[in-house]
């Protein structure tokens, strides 16, 4: 989803003014991102749409460098990066996230929601199929690691990515991988994608096993044992999960992580346009919200990931209702125990997109690392 001149677009459809029931939507344009190569400036400001400094970024967590400027048009191009929310924005979202307070989730739905998630996901996936997102090409872009174990000579590798979907991260690179002794184990948590990845044309055991696995489980993903995987994927996936549920899969995947193997993480960041325009009656607790479709999703502060990741102790929690995995929290700070990450890199990724059309302005914001189990 990448325009010819390295800019990153969605359709220019308005978003802003998509009924609530269409979050599923936008998320799938966002899941759906496709990252060009944007182009570096040998001197700061970089100026992407300059034709001279027209060369490929080295850096996956520079997060591209279309810089506004005051004398730039914003309407020029779809796409600017590192743009800072406005204070017309930063009120309209407080606002909002004042609005959403005052009008939770019912209780009764939010049992029905948090009870079983899986439900929903089975759904989702049933109503759209496999060509709902589009295939994640640019991820060995932002994560380089993703070529290292692909490539002739690699020697035997296993990549395990949690919450593949219908596999639009795990074709695209299966379709590259040059590596005979790569291992694929692509896990969901709902049965129906499995079965959409299953029955793909490109599905080939001999490289890639799709399983349905609850990454916040009491159990590892079939045909993997402790300490067997180089490299776990977890994109737009941390964020479906309950706040309750982080632990048990951050322990999950240390455990199945090799010493020094690494995750590849990228989820929603709080303030990014589809939290803000959250309707009344979609407010689970504080960042955390119900879609249209009856999925859920975070959006997620840097420090508290860092937290998470790190095994710090969590903030304290005010929900007190079961989750999918049956916990019921009791309000109390988690410990400061458990496995702990290296945080490599941890970036914040916020694009301003453009509608030109309508010249309306819409913030993105999403969250980018790298975390690394200590040897």
């Amino acid at each position: 989803m990448s325009a010819p001149d390295g800019a990153v677009v969605v359709p220019v459809a308005d978003l802003a003014g998509l009924a609530d029931g269409q979050d599923t939507k936008l998320a799938a344009e966002i899941s759906a991102l496709e990252i060009a190569g944007d182009v570096q400036q040998p001197t700061s400001p970089h100026r992407s749409h300059d034709p001279q400094f027209n060369q490929k970024r080295s850096d996956p967590f520079q997060f591209g460098s279309r810089l506004l400027q005051d004398q730039d048009d914003p309407f020029e191009f779809n796409a600017w990066d590192h743009v800072e929310t406005d204070d017309a924005y930063k009120e309209y979202a407080e606002q909002q996230y004042e609005m959403q307070r005052q009008a939770p989730v019912s209780d009764f739905d939010k049992y029905r929601f948090n009870s079983d998630p899986a439900k929903w996901w089975n759904q989702f996936y049933k109503n759209n199929t496999a060509n709902f997102f589009k295939d994640r090409k640019w991820l060995q872009q932002e994560f380089p690691i993703l070529n290292k174990v692909t490539e002739e000579g690699a020697g035997p590798k296993t990549l395990l990515e949690i919450g593949a979907g219908a596999g639009n991260t795990a074709f695209p690179i299966l379709s590259r991988n040059k590596n005979p002794l790569l291992k694929l184990h692509a896990c969901d948590f709902s049965k129906k994608a499995v079965e959409v990845m299953r029955a793909h044309e490109s599905y080939n055991t001999d490289l890639m096993q799709a399983d349905v696995w609850d990454v916040a489980g009491n159990s590892l993903p079939p045909g993997l044992e402790a300490g067997s995987v180089d490299l776990v994927l977890m994109v737009f996936i941390f964020s479906a999960l309950s706040p309750l549920q982080w632990k048990k899969a951050v322990e999950n995947v240390y455990q199945v992580l090799k010493p020094g193997g690494e995750v590849c993480f990228r989820d929603y960041g709080r303030g990014d346009l589809a939290q803000v325009r959250f309707k009344k009656g979609r407010y689970l607790e504080e960042n955390f919200y119900i879609r249209g479709d009856g999925t859920r999703v975070y959006f997620f502060e840097k420090d508290e990931l860092a937290d998470i990741w790190s095994a710090k102790p969590a903030p304290d929690t005010q929900d007190t209702t079961a989750d999918g995995a049956g916990v019921v929290d009791s309000g109390e700070k988690s410990a400061p125990s458990g496995p702990s990450f290296e945080i490599e890199e941890l970036g914040v990724d916020r694009r301003m997109l453009v509608n030109r059309a309508k010249k309306l302005k819409m913030y993105r914001c999403w969250l980018q690392g790298r975390f690394r189990k200590k040897e």
